[in-house]
């Protein structure tokens, strides 16, 4: 099994040395420039069974590399390439690949995780840890996806550390002897198949309705009946597998909880626990009321891009992150809180509207930033967000024209 990753690590003080057994490790790639955002070049590390022994061959396997700054006189002042490790109770950071000893670790007990944190304006998918002895530890993923896989499993350590309980996250492979030849994207697109896939249905849950997605059961179901697994608890270790890389997302409350638990299967074989495909258009609705039972025209429309960029307020004009999903015919975008949260904060009509690239905002405060565009809506309301990078700018500004062609 392999989990994909992309982090910044941004360091206020030195840490001290330790070694001990290393639980799981990530890939990290080398960001566009100095302050700028990250390559989304993505590699894959393999998650070591607990009883890996810690010999140099092993360490070569887990290894990641990293960026980590460091400020009031500690040992690096620019951002540089490390390799780290999440280990049972810290993190741990190398200098170079080949290094046999850590320049530090970041301990994890008593410590406290902050997500989002939103202390750097400039730097997307922030999240925090701060240690007992009030030293701050500042990390940046490339996306959503790879700062909440993060957050989620140094949670877990951090819970397993107050409870007294060992941290160890098993291969699925090795833990029930999966064959080699499973290949998770080849299942992700046959379950995602029209006709012989999963079916996604409407279901409703605690007066809340889910759309476009399908019980914990259905999936190892359909696993069993495709004959992609001989039993139900190997559909469940498959299952996980696939919710781990993030071939499928939780939905609702029950699914959630048993992902950010402690539980060794992070997937639950259960009719009340709902599950979606990443792309699938899921949206979840109040049915509180007869009003709210009207399903919204603008979620009905095909997504076609989403991803995280930045938006200036229209009060404050202050800047933050959102999480943008663009969808088609009706043409609509999207932005939600990168935190969490299956509501959106708002919805930007794209029928009849313009788009394009700025290089600085109306009214200065944000001139020496760049990658800007502006969105200009039929009803004249001005919207500014910031890509990454150009490449990102061009593709978004391209997506959004086509968009606004297209339905209603």
């Amino acid at each position: 099994m392999c989990i994909h990753f992309i982090l910044k690590l941004f360091k206020k003080v030195p840490a001290e040395c330790h070694s001990p057994l290393p639980l799981k490790a990530a890939f990290l790639a080398a960001w566009a420039r100095k302050c700028g955002s990250p390559a989304f070049t993505l590699a894959k590390a393999s998650l070591l069974p607990k009883s890996c022994a810690t010999d140099q061959r092993a360490l070569e396997n887990i290894k990641a590399q990293l960026f980590l700054l460091s400020l009031q006189g500690s040992m690096f002042n620019t951002w540089k390439p490390m390799w780290v490790i999440l280990l049972e109770d810290g993190i741990e950071f190398y200098k170079k690949k080949s290094d046999n000893s850590p320049k530090g670790m970041i301990p994890l007990k008593g410590s406290t995780l902050t997500s989002p944190c939103q202390d750097f304006g400039k730097r997307m998918f922030v999240f925090k840890i701060t240690t007992t002895k009030q030293q701050d530890h500042f990390f940046q993923a490339a996306f959503l996806e790879e700062r909440d896989g993060w957050v989620r499993d140094i949670k877990k350590a951090i819970k397993c550390i107050e409870g007294g309980q060992k941290f160890a996250r098993k291969s699925t492979r090795r833990s029930i002897r999966l064959p080699e030849t499973i290949d998770l994207g080849a299942l992700y697109l046959s379950m995602k198949d029209t006709e012989k896939g999963i079916k996604e249905l409407n279901l409703e849950k605690d007066k809340k309705v889910f759309n476009h997605c399908f019980t914990g059961n259905c999936v190892i179901d359909w696993l069993l009946s495709n004959n992609s697994v001989r039993n139900r608890q190997e559909g469940i270790m498959i299952a996980s597998s696939l919710l781990n890389e993030g071939y499928l997302q939780p939905a609702g409350d029950l699914s959630k909880s048993a992902v950010d638990g402690t539980a060794e299967n992070p997937f639950l074989d259960n009719a009340d626990a709902f599950y979606y495909f990443p792309d699938s258009g899921f949206f979840c609705e109040d049915n509180s009321s007869d009003d709210d039972v009207i399903l919204k025209e603008e979620f009905r429309g095909v997504i076609i891009k989403q991803g995280c960029l930045l938006k200036q307020g229209h009060r404050r004009k202050n800047w933050k992150v959102r999480k943008f999903i663009l969808r088609e015919d009706p043409a609509y975008l999207h932005y939600y809180d990168p935190a969490g949260g299956e509501d959106p904060l708002g919805a930007i009509h794209l029928r009849g509207c313009v788009v394009t690239s700025v290089e600085s905002n109306t009214d200065g405060r944000r001139s020496e930033e760049e990658n800007l565009f502006e969105i200009i809506t039929a009803d004249e309301v001005h919207y500014f967000l910031q890509a990454a990078n150009p490449k990102e700018r061009t593709e978004w500004i391209k997506a959004i024209q086509v968009a606004s062609r297209t339905g209603k």
